[in-house]
């Protein structure tokens, strides 16, 4: 057992004093911090503003001033309120009031400056092609944006008609995305503004009678009740899954390259000359899950913080950190001593890549399926993922961390499920390493491991 973890205390150190490995480690966080920080600069966010001209063809005579009215700074800026507004009520109590007043004005200022557009009323003879050249001429001052044309029908109905007519909206080559959102938002406004006052409707009442309010949902479990974070469904489940996912590929990768590296060096044989294969190889799995766990431990300290920071601790279950650790130990141990069974079967990294093709196929499969499985944890597709070795730690995560989560005894079945398969995998490594360290030559396919896993 000293032997053991003499080995595993040098994996772990040898791993973590590697500066590849820190890199690796905080590349991800400060590429993402750099990209909060620049982004803003670089795809120009805040600092937008719509600028230019816009023509309109107006058969009704009524959209044109409506649209004038739309197209006014305080219209906008009021417009702009409202919408942040609302989109403030739609997210959790605590963070409304984590975010405050600052709330409304970050919402403002994310969508940019108000826009500065002027608008052209053009007869109603005038050609349209020609009118549509317009918007191609070069205008540095006032660049020519939009060309409108309302369709006689958009703001009465004739004697039959059901449903109103719209307008056609001819933009300029490479026009801006948010330019025309901006455009096509204002027409809207001035479209349901002139059929209100066709029918003697204002526009508070209009809105009183289209706008029902989004209602925050509870969500209700067995012995339990707690508010609806939208999105928190899906993004739970897939934050669990990746912490999984790179934990295990960090030391599942690690056991593979340096299993191979000592094999090819022939390292291995002066190893052995101190070490069984089997204490080796234990060794060698121990020290590479403590570095795994370093890994996955920052990343659930992180995204702890995040939540605390956010108010929204109290809706994450604690227990589901526990019982990720013991699915992670059990994914580990499964995939960890497959992939060492590789490293030690070959004789350089390019051989592996036959071999290591199964084990990314069952690796993938839980992402391919982690949103079906996360919207209905309680389907039939969902339970067999959870029974269904060695992705049956995936799969039982993802319904633990849904809004339904399965009952415990599923939960444990799920974990003796797991323990079973440790247990295999761990015995077929074994065989295939102890034969697989030594030998050298053509690269071994699938079907020879498992001959030498029955001849050991």
């Amino acid at each position: 057992m000293r032997k053991v973890l003499h080995i595993a205390l040098r994996e772990f150190i040898v791993t973590v004093s590697n500066r590849s490995f820190i890199i690796g480690l905080l590349v991800m966080l400060a590429l993402i911090g750099l990209f909060a920080v620049i982004s803003p600069h670089v795809f120009n966010l805040r600092d937008f503003k719509v600028v230019g001209d816009v023509r309109i063809i107006d058969p009704t005579g009524v959209v044109v001033p409506q649209l004038n009215a739309s197209l006014d700074a305080r219209r906008i800026a009021v417009r702009r309120a409202e919408q942040a507004r609302v989109a403030l009520d739609s997210v959790p109590a605590e963070v409304r009031q984590l975010a405050g007043a600052r709330g409304e004005t970050a919402l403002q200022a994310a969508l940019g400056p108000v826009p500065d557009l002027r608008l052209e009323e053009r007869p109603l003879q005038a050609d349209i092609q020609e009118e549509k050249t317009w918007l191609t001429e070069k205008n540095a001052d006032r660049p020519h944006l939009a060309l409108i044309v309302v369709h006689q029908n958009a703001v009465t109905l004739d004697p039959g008609e059901l449903r109103y007519g719209t307008f056609d909206l001819f933009v300029a080559p490479n026009l801006d995305d948010r330019a025309e959102n901006e455009i096509q938002q204002s027409v809207r406004d001035a479209l349901i503004n002139a059929r209100g006052d066709a029918q003697s409707l204002n526009r508070e009442r209009i809105n009183a009678i289209i706008q029902v309010p989004r209602v925050h949902s509870v969500t209700v479990t067995v012995g339990d009740e707690r508010a609806t974070v939208r999105g928190l469904n899906i993004a739970l489940p897939l934050s669990v899954a990746a912490l999984l996912f790179v934990g295990v590929m960090t030391g599942g990768q690690a056991l593979l390259t340096t299993t191979v590296e000592e094999k090819s060096n022939r390292v291995i044989e002066v190893l052995l000359s101190a070490v069984s294969p089997m204490e080796l190889m234990a060794g060698k799995l121990i020290g590479q899950m403590a570095v795994s766990l370093l890994v996955l431990g920052l990343y659930i300290g992180l995204g702890l913080t995040v939540l605390t920071s956010l108010s929204l601790f109290g809706l994450f279950n604690p227990w589901l950190i526990v019982y990720m650790l013991i699915f992670f130990v059990i994914m580990y141990l499964v995939f960890g001593s497959l992939m060492m069974a590789v490293g030690s079967a070959v004789n350089e990294m390019r051989e592996a890549q036959g071999l290591m093709m199964p084990l990314m196929i069952m690796q993938i499969i839980p992402w391919i399926l982690w949103l079906p499985i996360s919207r209905n944890p309680n389907s039939m597709l969902s339970v067999f993922m959870s029974f269904l070795p060695p992705v049956n730690t995936f799969g039982m995560l993802l319904r633990m961390a849904s809004s339904a989560p399965p009952p415990w005894w599923q939960v444990w079945l799920s974990i003796g499920i797991g323990v079973a398969s440790v247990f295999v995998a761990i015995w077929f490594a074994a065989k295939v390493f102890r034969i697989g360290l030594l030998m050298y030559g053509k690269p071994p396919n699938l079907a020879t491991l498992i001959r030498w896993a029955r001849s050991a």
